[in-house]
């Protein structure tokens, strides 16, 4: 019964931590704005209405980890969870590019994994009213599977909540691009600059330099190509633009680039040559242009 015991726990520890981003975080009012809850009662009563939901969150995470508070606390997480799970419906509905504001955020959008969190909160909740023992007793009784039912419980928790991708996903994301070698790569002593200049002669980044909107963001060498990356936007879907350019051939024609989701790792865009001057979209630049080192 372990497994159950730890849930007030788990519960507990989620809601204060969303409490504290909710009542102290210096971006709680703009978090307010930019969710979906500002939709559902108005802009200017958002912030006031996000804090007291912290406040809301803060009473019950600290009176789940009390073991003689659990039943009032219990109705209430369920409730709570519950709350959640209607309130991201109707921001799925009534305003899907905003974010749910869960944990505050950096605007992550609502999609299935605020529901699948919301979802697990809820299920959490219900188990305690099975519960026969406190948590600090099936710590003490039970320490190594009390402690992996909650490490594995956070790190799903953690899988399925955007607002933390920017702490593993990402980095692991990064990892994966760099050793997945996605256009080809070795070391050499060519400076970046000359890679760039390079580069940017080239038709290809000619092509897609309106869609990059960052600047180098990292660079690695792999046989006899250097791999620049760029922070970008296609579509309106955040992007990494990974260029292969000739590491030791001044050859601005070899350049290739590949543009991959951010969220997704989908390659989204890719290009060995760019497409004939008639085939070119809008946003690429004559051969004219002079690009910026």
């Amino acid at each position: 019964m372990s497994i159950i015991a730890v849930q007030p726990l788990l519960v507990g520890a989620v809601l204060l931590w969303a409490a504290n981003v909710k009542l102290f975080s210096r971006r709680g009012a703009i978090a307010a704005r930019d969710a979906a809850l500002a939709r559902l009662v108005g802009e200017k009563r958002a912030p006031a209405a996000y804090r007291i939901l912290g406040a809301a969150e803060a009473v019950v995470g600290l009176a789940l980890l009390v073991p003689i508070l659990w039943a009032p606390a219990t109705v209430a997480a369920i409730a709570l969870s519950a709350g959640f799970c209607g309130y991201l419906a109707y921001a799925r509905v009534a305003a899907p590019e905003s974010s749910c504001g869960c944990l505050g955020g950096k605007g992550a959008a609502i999609s299935w994994r605020a529901f699948a969190r919301s979802g697990g909160m809820l299920a959490a909740s219900v188990t305690i009213l099975w519960t026969d023992m406190a948590w600090p007793t099936a710590l003490a009784q039970h320490p190594a599977s009390s402690l992996g039912v909650v490490a594995v419980e956070a790190a799903l928790f953690l899988t399925v909540s955007a607002e933390f991708d920017g702490a593993w996903l990402v980095p692991l994301r990064r990892w994966r691009a760099r050793w997945s070698r996605p256009l080809g790569g070795d070391t050499g002593e060519v400076p970046l600059d000359a890679t760039v200049e390079r580069m940017q002669r080239s038709d290809v980044f000619r092509h897609v330099a309106k869609l990059l909107r960052s600047d180098v963001r990292e660079t690695w060498d792999e046989d006899d190509w250097r791999i620049v990356c760029y922070g970008a936007m296609v579509d309106g879907r955040r992007a990494t633009a990974v260029f292969a350019v000739p590491l030791l051939r001044d050859a601005p024609d070899e350049v290739r680039v590949a543009f991959v989701d951010d969220k997704t790792s989908q390659t989204l865009l890719h290009f060995n040559s760019p497409p004939e001057e008639d085939e070119r979209p809008e946003w690429a630049m004559p051969k004219s242009a002079t690009m910026a080192g």
